[in-house]
């Protein structure tokens, strides 16, 4: 008994394997850059951390000249000059201000470390702000230090401009000003932190007895 085959059922069955064929390979085309896909994310996320922990790396060093001179009004009314500090070290804090949450919990965990309040080094903390713009952030955090206000002319003296987020403001940043009135130690913590602890075991390891 012989059978004999449809040439339309064949072409139907070829051309069907064909598609399952070409499906097959478009699937896996399709695997291919996913995973192509995928690699290259984690390479561009890699990237991106590793940028962003470069940039967010502290800097910090010696540094010398005469510390400018300012007067600057503060919250409470008065009026500061770092030549009333003439003969004791003070530490000038630059800081965006308003609206920087861990610029203001910065100063109050300053506030409240017993090794800054024994050191004899006093802390100005300086922001381009006006009183009604940072009092709130005092007031929300519990700083009771006035805070000096800054027109910018004091932030970029110091060259503290552009240190952090915003290219005319400062970052978070700390001068040290020896006795006698000259800078001695600089640091900016784009991280927006630094341990008083650490801070202050910096800041006594570039004053002299």
């Amino acid at each position: 008994m012989s059978t004999t085959r449809n040439p339309r059922t064949s072409s139907r069955r070829e051309q069907l394997h064909q598609q399952q064929h070409a499906d097959a390979l478009a699937q896996a085309k399709r695997r291919r850059t996913r995973r192509l896909l995928g690699a290259l994310a984690a390479v561009i996320a890699v990237v991106i951390i590793g940028l962003g922990l470069w940039s967010a790396r502290p800097k910090n060093g010696a540094t010398s000249g005469t510390a400018p001179q300012f007067s600057l009004t503060t919250t409470a009314g008065t009026t500061v000059s770092l030549s009333d500090y003439r003969g004791r070290p003070v530490l000038l804090y630059f800081n965006e201000g308003a609206g920087c949450g861990a610029c203001t919990q910065q100063m109050a965990t300053i506030e409240k470390d017993p090794a800054f309040q024994k050191s004899g080094i006093t802390v100005l903390p300086i922001v381009m702000n006006t009183k009604a713009q940072i009092q709130p952030d005092l007031d929300t955090y519990g700083v009771k230090t006035p805070y000096l206000l800054d027109d910018g002319t004091v932030s970029k003296a110091y060259d503290t401009l552009g240190k952090g987020m915003h290219a005319d403001l400062p970052g978070h940043g700390f001068v040290l000003i020896d006795k006698s009135g000259n800078k001695v130690w600089q640091g900016d913590y784009p991280s927006m932190w630094i341990d008083p602890h650490d801070l202050l075991t910096t800041a006594k390891s570039h004053l002299s007895n």
